[in-house]
């Protein structure tokens, strides 16, 4: 029988240690309590997030190993610029939080359901509110073809989901964040749950030691959020050729 702590509905900081989480399933560390932008806050910057499908009660994860993309090394390889070289597209930041959620929250092939619940995109949207919680945005004219959303604390991105109504549309929103957080000294995007299509795109799985012990300074670290409405509308091809093709140890984003 799993035992699992229920956190207090009246302390919305207070956590389990990660390093307590279970083994099978991995990373499952608590339930209970609310989505509030509080306690949110609280659980992202202990390397916790909540993941659990409708009817469930809420679920907290912290997993080992992590899966973490290194931004300082993350690219989009040829192929993609060559598939979006004559492209007209254009990456905007925080100008669609909620339809990029929906999108993310939409059927996908092989998938009976999905975890991003209403309840989901109404916390998420009231964190973005506060400028904890952004998206970025791929546009053909007025058509949304690609979008990625999570959290910033601190130094730390924490991607939650992205999607693709066009190819290539997820992997330039994840491009061009990892363009902006290079920029600001932001050396992670934290993906959460390995699988094989992020380990694909350049992902990597760390040990969750090693990735809790970097969490304190990275969340701690002064951070302006007001930045990410400093970003303009920018296009894709821009973004593309925005650093140089060399560099053998880069993870590509094919």
């Amino acid at each position: 029988m799993i035992r699992l702590p229920l956190l207090d509905d009246t302390r919305p900081d207070r956590f389990p240690d990660p390093r307590r989480a279970l083994a099978e399933p991995n990373g499952l560390l608590a339930f209970g309590g609310d989505l509030s932008p509080q306690r949110l806050k609280a659980a992202y910057s202990r390397g916790i997030f909540p993941w659990f499908n409708a009817g469930e009660p809420i679920l907290w994860w912290s997993p080992d190993p992590r899966c973490v993309f290194d931004t300082r090394t993350l690219r989009p390889n040829r192929s993609l610029r060559r598939a979006l070289a004559d492209t007209s597209w254009r990456v905007t930041v925080d100008r669609a939080f909620r339809d990029v959620m929906l999108a993310c929250a939409a059927p996908r092939p092989g998938q009976a359901g999905t975890w991003i619940s209403e309840a989901m995109i109404d916390a998420y949207v009231a964190l973005h509110d506060m400028h904890h919680a952004h998206s970025v945005e791929v546009w053909d004219g007025q058509r949304l073809v690609g979008g990625i959303y999570g959290v910033s604390i601190g130094r730390l991105f924490c991607g939650e989901s992205m999607f693709s109504a066009r190819s290539g549309g997820s992997k330039l929103a994840l491009c061009a964040l990892a363009v902006w957080l290079r920029e600001w000294d932001c050396p992670w995007i934290d993906a959460q749950v390995s699988n094989p299509h992020l380990i694909g795109l350049g992902a990597k799985e760390m040990p969750r030691n090693e990735f809790l012990q970097n969490i304190h300074s990275l969340t701690s670290a002064p951070f302006d959020q007001g930045r990410w409405g400093t970003i303009p509308e920018t296009p894709a091809i821009q973004l593309l050729n925005s650093d140089p093709m060399d560099g053998s140890d880069e993870a590509r984003v094919s």
